[in-house]
């Protein structure tokens, strides 16, 4: 009988994240997940789920996740890692907050978590995805690439570094057997979406919003051995959004 392979997710109590616990979960692998929340109720803690309450925003705390990590591990391999914790903060009104919008300390909330956190738990799984000859899947964004009606400055840009560190870290981690590549989601049918999202449906060639659970099925490929030979690129999982 095969080892049971895992993966590490943060931002995972809802949407994509969670998404892609349960998409891994089904097909045998364990899923140790991270949060600010607590893990809901749909995803009880079993011999296939832990989780791992903590605020990715609080950057002192990274290590004690990782210790918690290690812990749960008990000296086995990590298979996967999937850095999906993402903050895109609003105005007030709910309003697009542009580069000249919002203090300092939102930036800096921002970049902690859609930029550090996976800065830090990359470098600090490295050893044991290494020994898991595993990889790493960053989801980054279309807002990434181009400005967009609702995603602000201060996210678009994080976006953007995040899809800079894929590339860095696949040509840095090569080495260790470990791939890193980036999925790039457009509209995904989540309960974060933005009034009026609808109108962006006429401009996808697909004419639809995409599932949290069609993005977590290229993550899954991509940490998959059909994916050995695919590393430092970014999927986009958009309807054929970025074609126009």
């Amino acid at each position: 009988m095969s080892e049971r392979k895992t993966v590490f997710i943060t931002g995972a109590s809802r949407g994509i994240g969670h998404a892609t616990a349960a998409y891994f979960v089904r097909r045998g692998w364990r899923a140790i997940t991270c949060s600010r929340e607590p893990v809901p109720p749909q995803c009880p803690r079993n011999e296939r789920h832990a989780h791992i309450t903590i605020d990715l925003a609080e950057t002192d705390r990274l290590p004690e996740a990782m210790e918690r990590l290690e812990e749960l591990l008990s000296g086995s391999p990590l298979h996967a890692l999937v850095n999906n914790a993402g903050f895109s903060p609003k105005a007030e009104d709910g309003s697009r907050l542009g580069c000249l919008d919002g203090d300092m300390a939102l930036w800096e909330r921002v970049f902690r978590i859609n930029f550090f956190a996976p800065v830090f738990f990359s470098r600090a799984c490295a050893p044991h995805l290494a020994e898991g000859r595993g990889s790493i899947v960053n989801l980054t964004s279309i807002a990434g690439h181009r400005v967009h009606p609702f995603a602000g400055s201060a996210y678009s840009t994080s976006k953007a570094a995040l899809w800079c560190l894929t590339r860095e870290l696949a040509a840095d981690l090569a080495h260790l057997g470990i791939r890193v590549n980036a999925v790039c989601p457009g509209e995904i049918n989540t309960a974060i979406l933005s009034p009026g999202t609808e109108a962006l449906v006429e401009r996808i060639p697909l004419r639809r919003l995409g599932s949290p659970e069609e993005v977590a099925a290229v993550i899954f490929y991509l940490c998959s051995e059909e994916a050995s030979y695919i590393t430092g690129a970014e999927i986009p999982v958009n309807g054929g959004q970025d074609v126009y």
